[in-house]
């Protein structure tokens, strides 16, 4: 999320629980709401934050062109692009991970999903097959 819509989201976030609380100014009750909504704020502003410092895998995949980028906390980003109708995804039992998910173009291999759970590497294998599948059609 750009910088902008994360202010949008926050603002739009407090507004909204801001909206039942005007009903309770002037009362005692205020103070014991107040907190909460607070808290609330203050979570969602926390947990789009800790986003940010997750590492990211963003792929274009087109008839012409397979381009991967990862992104990693404190590292210059990693790029590697190929032509689709030579890539080959498999799934390998002993690497680094369970499901280790590579793609590789016959010169170059690539991890890719290392952050996810086995059995989402699963999904991801099978799904990158079909569309690779696809494309080769």
């Amino acid at each position: 999320m750009p910088p902008q819509g994360f202010v949008w989201v926050i603002g739009l976030t407090a507004g909204f629980l801001a909206l039942p609380l005007v009903a309770v100014i002037g009362r005692t009750a205020l103070w014991g709401l107040l907190p909460f909504a607070g808290l609330a704020v203050w979570a969602l502003w926390a947990a789009i934050r800790r986003s940010y410092r997750c590492p990211r895998e963003v792929m274009d995949l087109s008839r012409d062109r397979l381009a991967l980028r990862r992104s990693d906390p404190g590292k210059p980003d990693r790029s590697w692009q190929t032509n689709p109708y030579w890539v080959r995804v498999s799934l390998r039992q002993g690497g680094p991970v369970e499901d280790y998910l590579v793609l590789t173009d016959g010169r170059r291999e690539v991890e890719l999903g290392a952050f996810l759970a086995p059995e989402e590497r699963v999904a991801l294998s099978d799904e990158l097959n079909q569309r690779l599948e696809a494309l080769r059609r």
